[in-house]
């Protein structure tokens, strides 16, 4: 203990204690073997009660013998009358309460008394509830008593804003109790919906937490009151994660409509790439050529992704691919109940439809209060703090996020700004801040390149560390990544389907992994990467058309009979620069 004098023992007092263990120890076998050798005959009366609850008393987490004295119970039950099973179950009750003093987070003791309260003829859940209350008074975040709680509410029918106020007491006496706030996101959905949602009964009961009920929005009215409760939490310590996490919660996500968001077909390949808004599923996906529905094989662009946002089809060789011909070509998504139409014009090589990024709502799927000026008056807030706090990580990262919802490429100099301070004021997650940092970027190019309507992707020399988002850039034709700080391509880059030019120089890129199957890619400048093996660039022999590749200031080009490798590995007539 703190402020104690530590006094040593002498010989014969550990001694004195080790016998007194071996004593102990004795006693526990016996009692342990005793109670499995009536187990094995099939005894299940009161002594299997008592002989159970003395061993469980010492040692609660032992899982065979909770599994025995519910045997026990299960065969006293047929045996007695309600009001004796009644009391039965009130003494377990009891005597689990024991246990939790022994040990509070007792898996085995917490399964035990839900197991015991639900076999009650009459359930005492007012004292459940109290004893809950006792527990989490004692400690906030005892997540097996906040499990037992929820069941407790669940079945016994608790008024949902009763909840809620309960909330409100342990959120006031501290505001670090992360799972009441977490409680508290279940049920204000519930209690407050919005408008366009059916309101339940304040006295209804709430389900146990889903992903379903996390998503539902609240109320604007209620939203507010919930901004202010939460700025108060980390006004009074904006170094608590808590009140932020919570906060992020409120600002919520916004459910983007789910459709195709592009089609490519190309004639020369003969072949159909469609992307989906999310990852979709190839069992739900029909095609259809001027109004005949086609028997095609749906397949991911890459052996690693069996679940993908793009999808590819090759259609019957000569269906397509005479230019003098018009075509309609329909993609249904089944699940979805939606469709997109591409026409393919005669004369055109190649056609494609797609959604634009207009008023960048591409990406606007972070923070989603469905009006500005609450999304304005949040970040003014948070604004406030930040000069009280200019290096608290949690403040930055909420204002980063709140000005990516606001405008993303208005606030992009001051968005980068504040990701260099967080990788500095906490350098042991710099790593994932470069990640966020690098994905907010590349959401940034792709909505330049949308409004400028090109299909060439350049990004170089933005310190980026992984790729993201690559399911947009279907149709590019031109991609450069050159100094940067990737060490990979993921199999994500195949996606890129329309690819003729990579560049990548200047990164530390130890494989191409990623870059398989892709039919029209003709040039690959990897100029001073970290290539060392032939077999790391094997994934380029699967793109047919490959003529050049720059390997220039990698180590494999100073392997002893790398070109006369490449060479049979690669397609024939590849133009190698070693």
């Amino acid at each position: 203990m703190h402020g104690r004098v530590k006094v040593k023992s002498t010989a014969q007092q550990e001694e004195a204690k080790r016998k007194e263990r071996e004593k102990k120890l004795k006693v526990y076998v016996a009692a342990r073997d005793a109670c499995f050798s009536k187990r094995k005959d099939g005894l299940l009366d009161e002594g299997s009660l008592q002989i159970t609850q003395q061993l469980l008393l010492s040692n609660p987490d032992f899982g065979t013998l909770w599994n025995y004295r519910r045997e026990a119970l299960l065969h006293l039950e047929t045996v007695r009358d309600e009001d004796e099973v009644q009391k039965l179950y009130e003494a377990e009750l009891s005597f689990l309460e024991a246990c939790l003093k022994v040990n509070p987070k007792s898996y085995g003791s917490w399964h035990h008394r839900a197991w015991s309260a639900t076999r009650m003829p009459r359930p005492l859940w007012a004292r459940e509830l109290s004893l809950c209350d006792r527990c989490l008074s004692l400690d906030d975040r005892n997540f097996h008593c906040w499990d037992y709680r929820r069941m407790v509410v669940r079945l016994s029918g608790v008024p949902v804003d009763q909840e809620l106020a309960f909330t409100d007491r342990l959120i006031g006496s501290n505001f670090s109790n992360y799972s009441s706030w977490h409680y508290r996101s279940t049920l204000l959905p519930l209690l407050h919906p919005q408008p366009e949602a059916e309101p339940p009964r304040a006295s209804s009961t709430p389900p146990p937490p889903s992903p379903q009920s996390r998503s539902h929005r609240v109320c604007e009215e209620q939203l507010l009151k919930e901004y202010e409760l939460v700025q108060n939490a980390f006004f009074t310590d904006p170094n608590d994660q808590s009140a932020w996490f919570y906060y992020r919660w409120l600002l919520g996500r916004a459910e983007h409509e789910e459709m195709i968001s592009c089609m490519f077909v190309s004639r020369e390949d003969e072949r159909v790439s469609v992307a989906f808004s999310r990852t979709a599923n190839s069992a739900g996906l029909l095609l259809v050529l001027d109004g005949q529905p086609q028997k095609v094989e749906w397949r991911t662009v890459h052996p690693q992704l069996k679940h993908s946002p793009v999808w590819i089809c090759d259609l019957a060789p000569g269906s397509i691919s005479d230019v003098s011909n018009e075509h309609i070509l329909t993609v249904h998504w089944m699940e979805k109940h939606t469709h997109r139409d591409c026409a393919l014009h005669s004369g055109r090589t190649e056609s494609w439809c797609r959604d634009s990024a207009t008023d960048q709502e591409l990406f606007r799927s972070d923070l989603s209060v469905e009006k500005t000026s609450v999304l304005q008056s949040e970040l003014q807030s948070c604004k406030q703090l930040q000069e009280l706090e200019p290096l608290n990580k949690w403040c930055l990262l909420t204002i980063i996020l709140l000005m990516r919802a606001l405008d993303p490429l208005g606030y992009e100099k001051e968005t980068l700004a504040h990701f260099q301070t967080l990788q500095e004021v906490d350098s042991m997650r710099s790593a994932y801040y470069g990640d966020l940092c690098s994905k907010f970027m590349i959401e940034n190019t792709v909505l330049k390149m949308e409004y400028a309507e090109v299909r060439v992707f350049s990004i170089s020399d933005k310190g980026l560390t992984t790729l993201c988002h690559l399911d947009q850039l279907l149709l590019v034709t031109h991609i450069n990544l050159s100094s940067n700080q990737l060490r990979r391509l993921p199999p994500q880059f195949s996606m890129l389907q329309c690819l003729e030019v990579l560049e990548a120089k200047d990164n530390s890129l130890e494989d191409l992994e990623g870059v398989r199957q892709l039919p029209r890619l003709e040039e690959v400048l990897l100029k001073n990467n970290n290539i060392s093996t032939p077999a790391a660039l094997r994934p380029l022999a699967s793109c047919p058309k490959l003529r050049r590749l720059d390997l220039r200031g990698n180590p494999v080009a100073r392997v002893a009979g790398v070109e006369a490798e490449l060479t049979a590995m690669l397609p024939s007539g590849v133009d190698l620069l070693l």
